[in-house]
């Protein structure tokens, strides 16, 4: 017997399936969104405190290091490559007047010889276990490049001299890295790209990888902050806050450093574990360790989702917060201190 359905039953069943479809469409997509944006503590918030007196010196130092790099060097890249060698220099000096030995990685591209330098601390117990934080010191073909990126060095200068001198149970590199800006960006003579693909062929276990990229401008403007595709809906508008930006292989170092970032620092954070096609999420120097399946995050500002004067002449050192930028690295120094296991 073939049974017949009145036809308002008929649209009331259909309109019940489509609702109980959409409901789990919207707890897919809310559970999806949890897994890439949901991050352990809570961001810091309300007025930051004076810095002391340890901090007024460190932004000095940073004060210093960023006008030496972007004020006086200036741009530095291959088109400008006596500045991009004395770059070179100046970074080198300054690791070893912190007491580390530091190793140039000569390579060729457009028949110049560039360095990445690298400064080692050997651990102790788990030594085949490598921690690496990175920069890069060139800029984009007319730029001075203070924020992007003398910043991130000036942050990879002043976390070398802090942990200088100390022994982790593993092993933890800086790593100042040439040719990331274009036309050498993800290319094959990208210094990042150049020092991941040696470390996977000399069998190296890294087991995190932080890129200090852009780290240097903070704004508490609504509006100041912007974002690719949909993520603005889930973040905030002031660009305030530093943030920790991975793909999904990388999800558990993202939610390990934002969670040790916001129980040691008192400033504002934002992470994210996301898809790396999304515009920004690749865009440095941990993309590189990603080509060679190491796990590796960002650690940004957000670059020219917030900064106005992004890949322009006017990227000068007098557009950085520095105080923001000590309270950052001073995060940054609790961050490294788990990840390598401090004694």
């Amino acid at each position: 017997m073939k049974l017949s359905i009145p036809p308002q039953k008929r649209r009331k069943f259909w309109t019940r399936g489509a609702l109980v479809r959409l409901g789990i469409l919207a707890a897919a997509l809310t559970g999806t969104g949890w897994y890439m944006i949901g991050m352990p503590g809570e961001s810091f918030r309300g007025p930051l405190p004076a810095l002391d007196g340890n901090g007024t010196k460190l932004a000095g130092d940073l004060r210093r290091w960023v006008v030496r790099l972007a004020g006086e060097i200036g741009e530095r890249n291959l088109d400008r490559y006596p500045k991009i060698q004395e770059a070179a220099d100046f970074i080198e000096a300054e690791l070893s007047a912190s007491g580390l030995r530091v190793e140039r990685q000569a390579f060729t591209a457009r028949n110049r010889t560039c360095h990445n330098l690298q400064a080692e601390l050997r651990g102790s117990a788990r030594h085949e276990e490598i921690v690496v934080v990175g920069a890069h010191y060139d800029s984009v073909i007319g730029s001075p490049g203070a924020n992007d990126n003398a910043s991130g060095v000036a942050g990879l200068l002043s976390l070398a001299r802090i942990f200088a001198g100390r022994r982790p149970e593993r092993t933890l590199r800086f790593v100042a890295f040439a040719n990331e800006e274009p036309p050498y960006f993800q290319g094959p003579d990208m210094g990042s790209r150049v020092y991941a693909h040696g470390c996977r062929e000399r069998g190296e276990r890294i087991t995190a990888m932080l890129s200090l990229e852009t780290i240097g401008y903070y704004s508490q403007e609504k509006g100041s902050q912007r974002y690719p595709l949909v993520l603005g809906l889930f973040y905030p508008s002031e660009g305030n806050f530093i943030g920790f930006v991975g793909n999904l292989a990388s999800r558990a170092l993202v939610r390990q450093s934002v969670a040790s970032f916001r129980r040691n620092a008192q400033f504002p954070s934002e992470g994210g574990a996301l898809p790396g096609f999304i515009p920004g999420v690749g865009w440095s120097d941990h993309w590189s360790f990603w080509q060679e399946d190491y796990p590796a995050i960002m650690v940004t500002d957000t670059a020219l989702f917030r900064y106005p004067h992004y890949h322009e002449r006017g990227d000068t050192p007098d557009r950085i917060d520095y105080e923001s930028m000590t309270r950052v690295v001073q995060g940054l120094e609790r961050v490294i201190g788990e990840l390598v296991v401090l004694p």
